[in-house]
């Protein structure tokens, strides 16, 4: 086995997964990887047809599967125009009498519902939706806990035609109006209480003042206990009469959901996503990608909010049954961090796939937590993890302290396209620190500054063909003009991601962080991925930012570090670092400025917010402080002098 394969997969793989089924369908080779993204990326048409009848779609499919446009060759491509479908339809699909969801919070309380019983609630909910004057087409608000009510409202407006859009509890006022005020929902489906870190939390007052800033909304519904002040309002239970469920089948391009960049640069951009393209996009990641089977058991780590979520939900459709935590994962006790609640429910519910973020693993490892020393990971066949790099010796770590006999997939793509770009494999060997192959229908590429296709160096993560999980627009005024601006307008007809990748000759690839992270000290281009990995390492360090300042005409290297909680990090430990990072990084990589600081800024949805930082620390103000979680740290940052600095 070559020194950086961490996992094989089995030879059975080969005859037995539904990615290998896939390709002998369509008379290509299992072992023939490239060949087949090649026809994926080729013959669209065809290769979406065909995973439409591989999975079973629900819908009158049409004769017609793909139209280009000779001019917009992507921003005018249409996918199944004659196409007729419901994406709930598609995700309800199957046994009725099935588990189709668990619920667990903080307290370990665990419930479950049969997919005959959600449908039941669902029908319910949607009928109090057509009472109340919903039609296809309008928005539907949730601001909800990640619990089975949260569930209800999303199959309930996708099942009647309308589109559904949602913040999460834990959102401050300005953050939620930003987002589903833009899209003059009718209906909020909200929680006064929510519980998490071990506190109940009442928002009764802010749903009263946001209600206020969106006069839009007509009806709201609320979930468990709890009144709005001021406000009228009906509980779930109570909304809607008992019926059948029926479905409003509609074009492929009909819209279903909007979600919302991180808006620290603006108002987020609220992005429409269709029907057709979320339903085929998330049962190729979840049935050929993923392997997930009927009867498997799935949870990513998510709030409602984030485009994980909308993800999780679509493993529905693939047989599987998700796994909705609510709360915390890592619990604070008299004793120190608990780390147990995902591991626990991994063990009592059986899961099979697992979704988390690097920066969970990294808890885990600052805390010697050895998940596989604590518990049965028998069921485990895959943990997945995005939001950011994982790091190279994440892998190592994850195969010694988890599971050894497991698919570890590094995933990359992003809320525009509610899915990924480069993704895991089960017919690929999982290799340290990259990301297994390019997505089937992603034409995806990485150019450098001539614009040329490089494999083994760094460039811009492009996409050359379209694929039908594109935008459909960006809500409101201009939303086309803007949505094109974002990602077409430095490469005509060619999506620009805003990542820095890097493919590798196994066809798998690296992804080093956002282009707008990317630093050029000295007029040399560099990413703060390498200088992440350093600090990564040290138990001093709770955690870390990096970022370029201006300084004389040119850009330097600012490495801000939180010290871990009764650690002091000295002068010395900072030339330590400081070598560390020259030595497995590049002298260019090496901070000009070091600043110990008090937090790191991250975004509501848990994203390092590096230009926040940059832009406080220049004096500026930044746009929306409403999109990140712990705005008041940056307080700090304005005030970091270069001539304090170690």
């Amino acid at each position: 086995m070559e020194s950086n394969i961490l996992w094989t997969p089995q030879s059975d793989a080969f005859e037995k997964t539904a990615l290998a089924n896939f390709a002998i369908c369509n008379g290509f080779n299992p072992r023939d990887y490239d060949s087949l993204h090649r026809w994926s990326v080729s013959d669209l048409g065809n290769f979406w047809s065909a995973l439409w009848d591989f999975v079973g779609v629900i819908g009158e499919k049409g004769e017609t599967f793909f139209v280009q446009d000779e001019k917009a060759w992507m921003t005018g491509a249409k996918f199944f125009p004659q196409a007729q479908l419901n994406l709930a339809e598609n995700l309800l699909k199957g046994d009725e009498q099935q588990t189709i969801a668990y619920y667990v919070d903080e307290t370990n309380n665990y419930l479950s519902i049969t997919r005959s019983e959600l449908r039941a609630r669902v029908a319910q909910a949607a009928n109090g939706l057509i009472s109340v004057g919903v039609k296809p087409g309008d928005r539907v608000a949730s601001v909800l806990p990640n619990n089975f009510d949260a569930l209800v409202s999303l199959f309930a407006t996708l099942s009647i035609g309308a589109i559904w859009t949602s913040c999460s509890p834990d959102f401050g006022k300005t953050a939620i109006v930003d987002r589903i005020g833009q899209v003059e929902p009718k209906v909020l489906f909200t929680s006064t209480l929510y519980c998490y870190g071990g506190k109940q939390h009442d928002i009764g007052n802010r749903i009263a003042e946001i209600l206020d800033c969106i006069p839009s909304i007509n009806t709201v519904v609320i979930s468990g206990d709890g009144e709005i002040p001021g406000k009228e309002s009906i509980h779930q239970e109570l909304f809607g009469e008992p019926g059948s469920l029926k479905f409003k089948q509609l074009p492929f391009d009909h819209p279903v959901y909007i979600l919302y960049t991180s808006g620290t640069t603006g108002i987020p951009k609220a992005i429409v996503h269709s029907a057709g393209g979320v339903l085929l996009q998330h049962m190729k990641e979840h049935v050929l990608h993923g392997d997930v089977r009927p009867g498997d058991k799935l949870i990513w780590y998510t709030n409602t909010a984030w485009m994980m979520y909308h993800w999780m939900v679509s493993a529905i459709g693939a047989g599987a049954a998700i796994v909705l935590y609510d709360g915390a994962p890592i619990l604070k006790t008299k004793n120190g961090l608990d780390p147990s609640p995902l591991w626990e429910l991994t063990e009592n519910i059986g899961v099979t796939h697992l979704g988390i973020s690097p920066k969970y693993l990294a808890t885990l490892a600052a805390e010697n937590y050895v998940p596989g020393a604590h518990y049965n990971m028998e069921t485990l066949r895959a943990l997945l993890v995005c939001g950011a790099p994982t790091l190279p010796h994440q892998f190592d770590w994850v195969y010694e302290s988890i599971k050894n006999d497991m698919v570890f997939a590094s995933i990359s793509g992003g809320t525009e396209i509610l899915g990924c770009f480069l993704i895991g494999s089960p017919l690929h060997p999982v290799r340290r620190g990259q990301l297994a192959v390019k997505a089937l229908g992603h034409a995806v590429t990485v150019l450098d500054e001539r614009g040329v296709e490089v494999i083994g160096r760094r460039g811009e993560l492009v996409c050359t063909e379209p694929f039908p999980s594109m935008p459909i627009t960006f809500w409101g005024k201009g939303g086309n003009e803007r949505y094109h601006d974002t990602y077409f307008s430095d490469r005509q007809e060619v999506w620009t991601h805003g990542d820095v990748a890097e493919l590798t000759y196994s066809g798998g690839a690296y992804v080093h962080g956002r282009s707008d992270n990317t630093l050029k000290p000295g007029g040399v281009r560099i990413g703060i991925s390498e200088i992440y990995a350093v600090c990564e390492c040290y138990p001093e360090i709770d955690d870390f930012l990096v970022f370029g300042a201006d300084h004389d005409g040119d850009e330097e290297v600012v490495l801000c570090l939180k010290p871990a909680e009764g650690a002091v990090i000295t002068t010395e430990k900072v030339a330590e670092i400081r070598q560390q990072i020259r030595s497995e990084a590049s002298p260019r990589h090496v901070p000009a400025r070091v600043h110990l600081v008090d937090d790191v800024p991250y975004t509501i949805n848990g994203k390092r917010v590096e230009g926040a930082a940059r832009t406080a620390l220049a004096g500026g103000a930044v746009k929306n402080l409403g999109s990140i979680g712990n705005p008041k740290c940056l307080e700090q940052y304005k005030s970091l002098s270069r001539d304090k600095a170690l």
